[in-house]
């Protein structure tokens, strides 16, 4: 791997971390656990289709690892990680079949394979399926943020495009 490129998906997932870690300030306005916007995920939108996959999977697993570290939640590292490596595989095979002038479905359906993992995880680790009467509500909110951040990574990729053009 090149200097150029090592860099570049450094710079991505610093970004990615700082645009976690203030999102973490942000007081939920929701009264279900759990639900966030999940602004970060921005960046893995973009990188989706802008990167290899194991680029992609480096900067996930980077931002997730000093993510935990950051936040001082160590313990919720198991739930991140099993929604957003099943988030970032649905998103790599959907990728084949949706452009890049849509990828905020490809969002949407990241976010809903998101809420998949963590919910399988949480059933798993409680060892409760009970559990599974919360994923209504982790749908219908993965739904609105996958769309909320992939609309945001649509709107910034000609505006990354044009920075790219003018180096």
């Amino acid at each position: 791997m090149s200097v150029k490129k090592l860099t570049e998906l450094a710079v991505l997932t610093a970004a990615a971390l700082i645009i976690f870690i203030i999102e973490l300030q942000i007081p939920n306005p929701f009264p279900v656990p759990g639900i966030k916007l999940g602004l970060a995920n921005i960046i893995t939108v973009y990188a989706v289709y802008h990167y290899k996959p194991y680029e992609t999977a480096m900067i996930v697993a980077v931002r997730l690892l000093l993510g935990s570290i950051f936040s001082g939640n160590v313990s919720a590292l198991i739930y991140s990680a099993s929604g957003s490596f099943l988030c970032l595989l649905g998103m790599l095979l959907l990728k084949r079949m949706i452009d890049e002038r849509h990828i905020w479905l490809s969002s949407v359906f990241g976010a809903v394979m998101h809420n998949t993992g963590q919910i399988i995880a949480a059933i798993l680790l409680m060892q409760t399926v009970q559990l599974i009467a919360y994923y209504p509500f982790l749908l219908v909110s993965g739904c609105l943020a996958g769309a909320f951040t992939g609309l945001c990574a649509q709107l910034i990729i000609p505006r990354l495009r044009d920075i790219r053009r003018k180096k």
